[in-house]
Order: C-alpha cells, then sequence, then structure tokens
C-alpha cells in the first residue's frame, strides 16, 4: 500500500503546480502565435569598457497582455517539455536571422542540452550553415553548468563536431551547478561564464574574491575566455576586472533590448 505523503499534498505544492501550470500554457500559446522574440544584450571587454566582445540573444515571450517576459521567469516549466525545445529552435532562428542581417556581429545563443537531440533544432543549424558557412564563425552557443552535465558525453561531442564548423560554446552560470572538473578536459569549451551569486557585492566579499580569482585561473588553464553576468555596479566591475575577468556582463554593462543597434541600419539596395 502506498503510504500518504502530506508534503506531496501540502498547499504549497499545488500553488506552484498550478503556477508552472499556467506558465506553461502561457508560453505554449506565445509560440503557437509566434510572440517568442530576442533580446540583445552586449557584453564588454573588461579592459575596454566602451568595447563589445560579443553579444548574447536573450529569449522572450509576450503574454496575452503583450508584455514582456523574460526567459528566467519561465524557463524552469518549460525546460524538460517539447515546448523548451521550440523556445531553442526560434532563439536560434533569430539568432542566425540577426548574424545573416549584421556581418560585424558575433551573437551568442542560448540552448539545452536536450535541444542536441531534437530534429528541428539541429536542421535549423545544419540548413543556416550550409547556406552560409561563415554564420559558424560568429555563432557562439551557450548551454548552462546545469545543462551540459545532464550528458557531458553527448555534449563533448556535439560540441567537437560544431568547432570544426567554428561555432564556438560558452558554459553558462557556472558555479551555479555541480560541473566535474575532470569533463574540462573533454568539453573544449571557449567561454566560462561566472555564475552572479559570485560577482554581487565582490568588491566586499573576501571569500568570492578568492573563488572568482580560483575560476579565472582554471579557465586561463583551459584557455577559456571569462565572463561575469550579472555586473550591476562600478565598484563590483572595478574588483573583477583587477581580478584579471576578461569581459563583463550586466545593467552596468547595459540592459537587454530588443532593438539592438543593427536594427536600425537602413538595409543597403542594389
Amino acid at each position: 500500500m502506498t503510504r500518504h505523503d502530506p508534503v506531496a499534498d501540502s498547499p504549497l505544492d499545488h500553488a506552484v503546480a498550478a503556477r508552472d501550470s499556467a506558465t506553461l500554457r502561457m508560453v505554449e500559446e506565445a509560440v503557437h502565435h509566434r510572440q517568442v522574440l530576442l533580446a540583445f544584450q552586449p557584453i564588454a571587454v573588461a579592459a575596454e569598457p566602451g568595447r563589445t566582445a560579443f553579444w548574447e540573444g536573450l529569449a522572450r515571450v509576450l503574454d496575452e497582455t503583450g508584455r514582456i517576459i523574460p526567459a528566467r521567469d519561465f524557463i524552469h516549466a518549460i525546460e524538460e517539455t517539447e515546448t523548451g525545445r521550440l523556445i531553442d529552435c526560434v532563439a536560434l532562428e533569430k539568432g542566425l536571422a540577426a548574424l545573416a542581417r549584421a556581418p560585424d556581429l558575433r551573437l551568442a545563443v542560448n540552448m539545452s542540452a536536450r535541444s542536441i537531440g531534437f530534429p528541428r533544432w539541429r536542421a535549423t543549424l545544419d540548413r543556416a550553415l550550409r547556406r552560409d558557412a561563415r554564420l559558424g564563425e560568429r555563432l557562439i552557443l551557450e548551454i548552462t553548468e546545469q545543462s551540459a552535465m545532464l550528458m557531458p558525453e553527448i555534449v563533448a561531442s556535439f560540441m567537437a563536431d560544431q568547432q570544426r564548423r567554428g561555432v564556438a560554446f560558452a558554459l553558462d552560470n557556472f558555479g551555479a551547478g555541480a560541473t566535474a572538473l575532470r569533463h574540462f578536459k573533454h568539453f573544449t569549451f571557449d567561454v566560462l561564464k561566472i555564475d552572479g551569486q559570485f560577482v554581487r557585492g565582490v568588491e566586499a566579499d573576501a571569500d568570492n574574491q578568492v573563488l572568482t580569482g580560483a575560476i579565472v585561473a582554471i579557465a586561463r588553464q583551459f584557455d577559456m575566455l571569462t565572463v561575469a553576468q550579472q555586473v550591476e555596479r562600478p565598484a563590483e566591475a572595478d574588483t573583477l576586472r583587477a581580478l584579471g575577468v576578461d569581459c563583463l556582463q550586466g545593467h552596468h554593462v547595459a540592459a537587454a533590448t530588443t532593438r539592438p543597434p543593427w536594427a536600425e541600419r537602413p538595409r543597403e539596395t542594389g
């Protein structure tokens, strides 16, 4: 006989389940009605604050009122569903379109390791690179630490195949999960993005200064560019720069925008 678990039936669990179900329905509707877009955020060179190293395309959906909803507000509810794969497809399609439109752009697009085996996502990537192989040299695919650890061998093999086509890879939110350091020998990520928990208030946190310095040292050993995420204040930027972080991302640099500079450029006419 199955034992009754009062915790599993708690009002909080029901509320969380109802919220996630409503979020999933909202995102499904947005995908169905093509109400998905990218917001673009610049990643600045730490030593040259006015210089952009590359951009990140961040998925957004529009709810029924037209309000823009960032991925952090819905990704938990869709990550393991087909809708999550479709969001990855749309993000990749829009990212590749931006690269085709702006020949000087270098762009990072988020993906889940689960999308590697999703036919539409793979077809989108392969079709674009067959059409213009040079796009691969300006594309960065971001995989979160947690997602990469789901299937490290498959991720490593996929990365090796795509890196031969010029595609770069970023390990997102490093420090938020539990990466086994032995995998660094096999993953060959090009960019390591330091999770915001190590960045917030780093100028006054000696422990986070030590941890961030250690992350920078690991990245250098494996020839990875480092990006500090969620940099909000000048003091954080100054400390991260002194610790040797290569690039900075966050509101201190610039907020994400759905109207990036290249969208304002007039199209050339023949």
